[in-house]
């Protein structure tokens, strides 16, 4: 198992806090970022979808139109991130639980950059069917 560190946040939280975890309050697909960094984004886990806002292809390096495929955007992670994010993600899942978690991103054409995800899975009959979140950029909090 790769360490964790240098990821200066890394934790789950129970749903019934989620209110108060996220910086800007509830997320949903309708939610609009209020700063130019942040990108929302949905990931329909039945159908393995990504929807994405404009802010977030951005993050990315991709143009915005095209349909995000996690098998694609995932290498974007550099390995200890991605591995960080896996591990969390599927605990995030199983658990029903909100996740925050930094990573470090180096998206082709992009300058490295740190993307904080705040997420949490919207549950349907004790099933985890959606993750719902927002990256933002927080590449100055780590210069």
């Amino acid at each position: 198992m790769l360490p964790t560190e240098p990821l200066q946040l890394y934790h789950s939280w129970p749903l019934f806090e989620r209110g108060a975890r996220f910086p800007h309050g509830m997320l949903d697909v309708g939610y609009s970022a209020g700063r130019a960094n942040d990108g929302p984004f949905s990931c329909d886990l039945i159908a393995n979808s990504l929807s994405w806002s404009d802010s977030t292809y951005a993050l990315f390096g991709l143009p915005a139109g095209i349909t995000p495929v996690r098998e694609v955007v995932l290498p974007m992670y550099r390995p200890e991130s991605r591995a960080a994010l896996e591990r969390l993600r599927s605990h995030a899942i199983r658990h029903h639980r909100g996740f925050t978690i930094d990573t470090e991103v180096d998206a082709p054409g992009q300058p490295l950059r740190w993307v904080r995800i705040v997420a949490l899975p919207e549950v349907e009959n004790g099933r985890s069917v959606r993750l719902y979140g927002v990256h933002q950029d927080v590449t100055h909090e780590y210069r």
